[in-house]
């Protein structure tokens, strides 16, 4: 099963950690490193990393990676990182992708069990499907940052950030067919900047946007220093919990 990344971003709330956000290391593991072992344990094969800031320096550890993990791992440049939002990141690699495909971000650090269960869940499924946390009280969701679902017959209704009905919470961890792609483009003509939550908003009017409920399972948008912390200190407590497993 390919599995695409979104990994263009620069970061900037996380200038102090690293200057490349896929790069930056938790517990010695870069996070990039962390999203594709986890999806390799989901059942992933092979990788389409869409790319930005520091192109190069991404691109040469995916190389290395590649070849340590004995997976194939195709970086994509989105020239237009800089001013666009992630839907086009998700456009760049439409080319690519013609069968259902696993769609993650390069900063979520999630339990691989997610995945595995989002993508037996979605098998059957037309358009895409969402892990949504019905989890409204997760501590490690910052409800400032985090893009609201409002779910509604094991669909969704809407998805937004400052959502205010609201009953589950993005993940970020998605099953997709290439519907995306062309709901995507379609967004992409009303603004040049369309963000992934429009083109998922497209597919919700038709009825083909489904979720799956992890109800609060782990998972966490590493996205500032403070979810950084929670990140390091949840994965500590999964450890002990599980003293095994090397922490992931």
């Amino acid at each position: 099963m390919k599995c695409l990344i979104i990994a263009a971003g620069k970061g900037r709330r996380l200038q102090k950690q690293g200057q490349s956000k896929p790069l930056i290391p938790l517990f010695g593991i870069a996070l990039i490193e962390r999203t594709i072992l986890s999806a390799m344990e989901a059942g992933a094969d092979e990788f389409y990393v869409v790319t930005g800031h520091q192109h190069e320096r991404v691109a040469s550890f995916l190389s290395r990676l590649a070849k340590r993990l004995n997976v194939p791992v195709h970086t994509v440049f989105n020239a237009r990182w800089q001013n666009t939002d992630n839907g086009i990141s998700v456009l760049s690699a439409a080319e690519y992708l013609h069968e259902p495909f696993l769609l993650l971000m390069t900063d979520h650090v999630f339990d691989p069990a997610i995945a595995r269960d989002l993508i037996h869940a979605a098998s059957t499924n037309d358009g895409l499907t969402l892990a949504v946390d019905s989890g409204l009280d997760n501590p490690l969701v910052d409800l400032d940052d985090v893009t609201r679902v409002n779910v509604e017959d094991e669909k969704i209704a809407a998805i937004a950030k400052g959502l205010m009905a609201f009953n589950a919470y993005d993940t970020g961890i998605f099953m997709s067919t290439p519907s995306l792609f062309d709901a995507l483009k379609q967004a992409s003509r009303k603004t040049d900047n369309a963000g992934l939550s429009s083109g998922v908003q497209l597919l919700a009017a038709k009825g083909e946007a489904h979720t799956f409920d992890i109800n609060g399972r782990f998972w966490i948008d590493v996205d500032d220093p403070v979810a950084f912390w929670r990140a390091e200190n949840a994965l500590l407590t999964r450890f002990q919990q599980q003293p095994d497993d090397v922490p992931a």
